[in-house]
């Protein structure tokens, strides 16, 4: 009897982007345009603006590349390794990533706890290579900033989505994502653009709360930074008209005009500000956010200035921290030594 054929190897691989879900692919069979079709159809978007991004870098579009050179834990690898390659460069290569003096706050000010070792490496690559995109947007590099933001987002997936949840960095990253979009004037982006414009809605909704309500709330009542809404408002009113939906694209650029105009601040409060020793850039934020009344942005801004000098002395308590560390080298579990234990331990004589 002839023994059965083997089946074809299959692999289940996880897709996060303007559509984020599972496909299971025969490796053999499969090869990358096809992967490229099936993700825009699942999209809604055409696929010759559909970058496939696998280990840091961008896939090949050759028809015969097959994913059997690929696998699924190959995803993993670059922000890994580039973290890896960092935690390397910081303390001399001899503490492990948890003591990177990385720390991120939700909406009320509280720490966010990262769930595990895995869960801060992708959040610091995320976050690094955001704002490395940030400085290519700023360049005027925008393919660049994309294929950046692309491999940013990928690193943000490998996190625990209840983590990202807590804080408005994914959204922001979609709605820089659209901008590019939107400056390069690709039009054959457009409904991977609506899609990614409802993800950072609903982001800034569960940060932010319902107009704005909930950080509000915790920020003294003060409105969330009005130049995020401006341009994802400018972007739902560009996308809806060409969409065909003229009444939601009034809508959203109406609204978008009108917080434009609420960022506008008045020269002579500005100037009475920046008499008092501000630089113009932070006198115009505590302007907008507080409404251009002169004694609440005072009050904001010497408030920043104290958490700055909180948080500046945090740092150079934690520096202090690491370079003590290295002093007593490392455990036998190759751990760097916990200072607070040994200070108890000291302190017993």
């Amino acid at each position: 009897m002839a023994a059965d054929k083997a089946a074809p190897a299959s692999a289940k691989l996880k897709i996060a982007g303007a559509w984020t879900g599972v496909l299971e692919v025969q490796l053999e069979s499969w090869t990358l345009p096809m992967l490229r079709e099936d993700v825009a159809r699942r999209s809604g978007g055409s696929p010759d603006c559909i970058k496939l991004i696998c280990g840091g870098g961008r896939l090949p579009r050759l028809h015969q590349t097959d994913l059997s050179r690929y696998n699924s834990s190959a995803c993993e690898t670059t922000p890994r390794a580039a973290a890896d390659a960092l935690a390397l460069r910081h303390a001399g290569g001899s503490l492990p990533v948890e003591d990177f003096n990385l720390e991120l706050e939700n909406q009320s000010g509280q720490k966010v706890n990262f769930g595990s070792e895995n869960d801060q490496r992708a959040v610091m690559m995320g976050l690094m290579l955001h704002e490395n995109a940030k400085s290519l947007i700023k360049k005027q590099k925008f393919k660049d900033a994309l294929d950046v933001l692309s491999i940013a987002e990928e690193a943000f997936s490998l996190c625990d989505s209840k983590i990202i949840e807590m804080i408005d960095n994914v959204p922001i990253l979609q709605l820089d994502t659209v901008w590019c979009y939107f400056i390069l004037r690709d039009i054959s982006c457009l409904s991977m653009a609506g899609t990614r414009l409802a993800k950072c809605r609903e982001g800034f909704q569960r940060s932010h709360g319902r107009d704005n309500s909930r950080f509000r709330l915790l920020q003294a009542g003060r409105p969330a930074e009005l130049a995020l809404y401006v341009r994802l408002e400018l972007l739902e009113g560009v996308v809806a008209f060409y969409s065909g939906n003229q009444v939601e694209s009034y809508k959203a650029l109406s609204a978008a005009k009108s917080k434009f105009d609420q960022l506008q601040v008045p020269d002579e409060a500005l100037s009475l500000l920046m008499s008092m020793g501000y630089k113009e850039r932070e006198a115009k934020r505590a302007l907008r956010m507080n409404g251009q009344e002169i004694q609440s942005s005072v009050d904001f801004l010497i408030e920043e200035q104290a958490k700055k000098a909180r948080r500046h002395q945090e740092n150079i308590q934690r520096q202090n921290e690491i370079m003590e560390q290295k002093r007593y080298g490392m455990t036998i579990n190759r751990r760097s030594v916990n200072i607070r234990s040994l200070n108890d331990l000291a302190s017993m004589g």
